[in-house]
């Protein structure tokens, strides 16, 4: 049964980064929570770029997350009002340079059951070559690597990806090859 959204009040908000919100919920008939604390993040498309040479074009960043340098896969912020797809291949050609000949779409899911936070829509790049020089933004540094899909199991296992998305969308990516 869903739960009933009796009130909902923003307490804080950065626009558009974070918004937190304090629901009074009905979970079920006569309980009543008055302080269901809920945050909203920016939904984001995640891209897996598989390059021409059957390699996939990996980024090594810090994420200052996890306080980190770590290995990922191009990701970025959906704009309001954008198709998913169209972020995700807004994203390959700001972060890499790099056109997909093929896009698959491996689903959208939420990062946290409770609290919402923000929507991943991840997708795979097929057949992606190179079309321009990297333009990603002033506040990010990247270097680039091309790895085998072996050499990406490993580095996952010995803890070179940090942040759950990218890990789920290789996971994704297992599910969905073709």
């Amino acid at each position: 049964m869903a739960w009933k959204v009796l009130k909902d009040e923003t307490v804080f908000e950065h626009a558009p980064f974070l918004r937190v919100r304090k629901e009074q919920v009905e979970v079920r008939p006569g309980q009543i929570i008055d302080d269901f604390y809920k945050i909203d993040l920016r939904p984001f498309a995640l891209i897996i770029p598989f390059l021409e040479n059957g390699k996939v074009l990996v980024i090594r960043q810090y994420k200052h997350g996890p306080g980190a340098e770590m290995l990922g896969f191009p990701a970025g912020y959906v704009d309001p009002g954008e198709p998913a797809d169209l972020t995700a291949s807004r994203e390959l050609m700001e972060e890499t340079g790099l056109q997909a000949e093929r896009l698959i779409p491996m689903g959208a899911y939420v990062d946290n059951g409770n609290q919402t936070g923000s929507t991943g829509h991840y997708f795979a790049a097929l057949n992606c070559r190179r079309v321009a020089e990297p333009a990603p933004g002033d506040l990010e540094e990247f270097a680039y690597e091309e790895l085998t899909p072996d050499q990406i199991d490993a580095a996952m296992k010995a803890g070179q990806f940090s942040v759950i998305h990218h890990v789920a969308a290789w996971g994704l990516w297992l599910m969905h090859r073709p």
